[in-house]
């Protein structure tokens, strides 16, 4: 199984394929995105959002709403490469992000309590990797 297979998978198939593209396209995206997983975390935080960001690491949120998606990423661009990695429109990445970005916060977090991947992409290979061996 790959990487995005789990990512994928992550994102539930009750949701059909948008999610589950979304998921891809975030992974894709993140890999660009200065700092990878913690930059993004950074974004939220610098916008106020630490809160947020701590419960869905642990799980007590287990999504959020496409607003509080664009308060922490607005003028990021990240949205915008999600959805063109996705081939879905900004509004429906940023929607499909409420959801898939906790998961991955709290996947990649291990419940808040590891400091998420650094290197983007390819640290992030080697968290999955050493959930599924």
């Amino acid at each position: 199984m790959g990487l995005l297979d789990s990512i994928e998978g992550m994102a539930g198939e009750q949701a059909g394929g948008t999610r589950s593209k979304v998921a891809s396209g975030l992974m894709q995206a993140l890999d660009e995105h200065p700092g990878g997983l913690a930059g993004l975390l950074d974004n939220f935080k610098q916008q106020g959002m630490e809160d947020h960001v701590q419960g869905w690491a642990t799980g007590e949120q287990p999504t959020a709403t496409p607003e509080q998606v664009q308060q922490g990423l607005g003028g990021t661009g990240l949205i915008e490469r999600v959805a063109e990695k996705s081939g879905v429109s900004p509004q429906v990445a940023q929607t499909a992000m409420a959801t898939v970005l906790p998961m991955v916060i709290a996947h990649f977090t291990q419940g808040g309590q590891n400091a998420p991947p650094q290197s983007g992409f390819g640290g992030m290979a080697s968290q999955i990797l050493s959930k599924l061996v």
